[in-house]
């Protein structure tokens, strides 16, 4: 549990809650916080004569209470830094944030997710001065950080020339596609479609020759209302990601000309019913029940929920069976499968930390190669096994040990991380298969997300959200017919008005800077 403040302190928080304030606030809560150069600091330098001090780490939510989680007494055993974990909230993590920075809370590292939100929070931060500057201390006490973590990774994660935070790498994979029912294929004669013209074909038989035994019920095609963009389909239009590369400018789907054209054909995919009628209102619990209880031939799905999701499926159909589809082409021959990579998790230390010069030396430790692979997927012969390059959990203690792992990540061995981490797609084989497809044998389709590795972008940070729930709306009354695409120009309008067009300058000025 987070610590109490008394009353005095409830008043300073109340006054440090606009961001502006934080230096200031952070200052008066804190005998260090107030330092420009964190290892000239009393506690800094009071630290290096005795026994490694006591560390204060806020994570991330998590089930399970992280300090007795095994990992926990791993880290402390081989870096020996005793450490209190708290965790952020569920719900609205950000605003808690918010109130513990603002508050001078005496974090020694904050981790927090790595989406476009959180990165937004972090710049801020740190232009607000609230964030240790990382670069004196890593030259100092990091040679893992500096040895280990990708040096694109670190040069992205800086605001305004500096780096204030260690970040964590996603692996780099290609997420969802669409899911079918082989047994369908089966039943009516046909193969995995790989073309958009044999998808037709394919729900058109799914639609007309009931192999699924529910006549007029059977759904060719199910997605979620908040998934306009069907992927895989839209890759076959040259559009797998948000942004994308047209004609070497970073582009919005809105503002793309292939935009009206999957329009079109997702809305006439609707209209003949080859698509769920019911899909603008379907939650993801809703596609998925529709697909588990036999009713739907292709759902979009991560290759994450295939276990559960088969095994669903099978409880109601035992003669069941799905696979992923191969990626779709166009009929320009264009094919693309959404890849992301970016950050993961992104890990900074407060200037109301007590102890950065530790801080930075914990992370370090955590980085030596023993002690990462450790923490990251256990101990050979009991959490794991090695053969022929290949790491193979054991179960069950490696899920019960390790599966919640990533969460102790603050940087990561990026050589070898990403070859140790394909142990915990094995703990199912049909897990390992569903993601290997999508990954080894599609690799050549997958398109990584362009801005990724893009810095701070304030505009882009500011508006992404708000633009992407606002084309996501549109897209989805485009499909089932709510809005005319006659009215496409009028709305392409109000995008550009509503921070389109200061995005698409401020991430296109970054874009030609990188592609250097």
């Amino acid at each position: 549990m987070l610590k109490k403040h008394n009353k005095a302190m409830l008043l300073t928080v109340a006054a440090c809650l606009s961001i502006s304030s934080l230096v200031a606030c952070a200052s008066k809560n804190t005998t260090t916080g107030g330092s420009a150069s964190p290892a000239s600091t009393a506690a800094a330098t009071t630290i290096a004569a005795g026994p490694k001090a006591e560390l204060r780490s806020l994570q991330i939510w998590q089930q399970e209470d992280y300090n007795t989680y095994p990992v926990a007494k791993f880290l402390e055993e081989k870096t020996g830094y005793k450490v209190k974990y708290d965790m952020l909230p569920q719900d609205k993590p950000q605003d808690k944030l918010n109130i513990l920075i603002a508050s001078g809370e005496s974090y020694d590292v904050i981790t927090t997710i790595g989406g476009t939100d959180f990165k937004a929070l972090y710049a801020d931060y740190a232009k607000k001065g609230a964030l240790v500057d990382l670069g004196p201390l890593i030259d100092k006490f990091g040679p893992n950080i500096k040895s280990s973590v990708d040096p694109e990774a670190l040069e992205a994660a800086k605001v305004d020339g500096k780096l204030y935070a260690i970040p964590t790498k996603s692996i780099p994979t290609t997420s969802s596609s669409l899911y079918i029912r082989q047994d369908w294929l089966d039943k009516v004669g046909m193969k995995a479609p790989t073309t958009l013209d044999e998808l037709v074909a394919v729900l058109k038989a799914f639609k007309e020759k009931d192999p699924g035994g529910n006549g007029d019920k059977n759904i060719p095609l199910t997605v979620r209302g908040d998934a306009p963009f069907i992927d895989n389909i839209v890759g076959a239009f040259g559009m797998p990601n948000f942004w994308n590369n047209v004609n070497g400018k970073l582009t919005p789907r809105i503002l793309d000309p292939a935009y009206k054209d999957y329009v079109n054909f997702a809305q006439d995919l609707f209209k003949q019913g080859l698509i769920d009628k019911e899909f603008a209102a379907n939650k993801d619990a809703t596609a998925k029940e529709k697909f588990t209880s036999g009713r739907a031939g292709i759902i979009m799905m991560n290759w994450s929920d295939v276990p559960v999701i088969i095994d669903a499926l099978v409880k109601n159909v035992p003669t069941a069976k799905a696979n992923y589809l191969p990626a779709l082409k166009g009929k320009d021959g264009k094919v693309g499968l959404s890849a992301n990579q970016g950050f993961d998790r992104i890990s900074f230390i407060p200037k109301a930390s007590k102890h950065p010069e530790d801080a930075i030396k914990w992370m370090n430790a955590k980085l030596e190669k023993d002690t990462f692979k450790g923490m990251a997927i256990g101990e050979e012969n009991k959490h794991f096994t090695f053969k022929d390059g290949t790491y193979t959990p054991i179960q069950p203690i490696f899920t019960d040990e390790r599966n919640r792992a990533n969460n102790f990540l603050m940087g990561t061995d990026d050589i070898n991380y990403p070859i140790y981490w394909q142990a915990r797609v094995r703990k199912d084989l049909r897990l390992f298969e569903a993601w290997k497809f999508m990954n080894v044998t599609e690799a050549n389709v997958r398109v990584l997300d362009p801005l990724g590795f893009a810095p701070y972008l304030p505009d882009f940070s500011k508006n992404f959200q708000q633009l992407n729930v606002l084309v996501g709306d549109y897209t989805t009354k485009l499909i089932f017919g709510a809005e005319a695409i006659s009215g496409l120009e009028a709305f392409q309008q109000k995008f550009k008005t509503s921070g389109g067009d200061a995005s698409v300058k401020e991430v296109n000025d970054w874009y030609a800077t990188a592609k250097k």
